[in-house]
């Protein structure tokens, strides 16, 4: 999955977090989420990269699906790879039921933009 950089593909990130400047970001389009989802994503975000390193990204794909991104710069040698995608499935273990409900979320929000953009 690729960095997404604007439009539409940006406005599908839900949070990320980059551990070379030590920054969290949240989308403000979800920002009618729970306070306790959007610490629990702040949470995933931040010890997923204080763990591996790197740059993540927890976003929607085309589908609604959420997915994960992990990038990381070119010369970082302390990136864990084998960490990274051993983290994913576990985060996505461990967060099963939240993802579902994200994802329904997601639909509903993206039926009511629609609605909206119609009227």
């Amino acid at each position: 999955m690729n960095l997404p950089e604007q439009g539409e593909a940006a406005k599908r990130v839900l949070c990320g977090a980059n551990s070379y400047i030590e920054k969290y970001f949240f989308n403000p389009r979800f920002q009618n989420l729970p306070e306790e989802v959007q610490e629990s994503l702040q949470k995933i975000a931040v010890v997923y990269t204080e763990e591996i390193g790197g740059i993540f990204i927890l976003q929607f794909d085309e589908e609604g699906k959420l997915d994960m991104a992990s990038i990381k710069e070119e010369d970082d040698f302390l990136y864990d790879s084998i960490g990274a995608e051993l983290k994913r499935k576990q985060i996505f273990k461990d967060y099963k039921e939240l993802f579902s409900k994200l994802e329904e979320y997601y639909a509903g929000l993206l039926k009511i933009e629609k609605e909206n953009s119609k009227s």
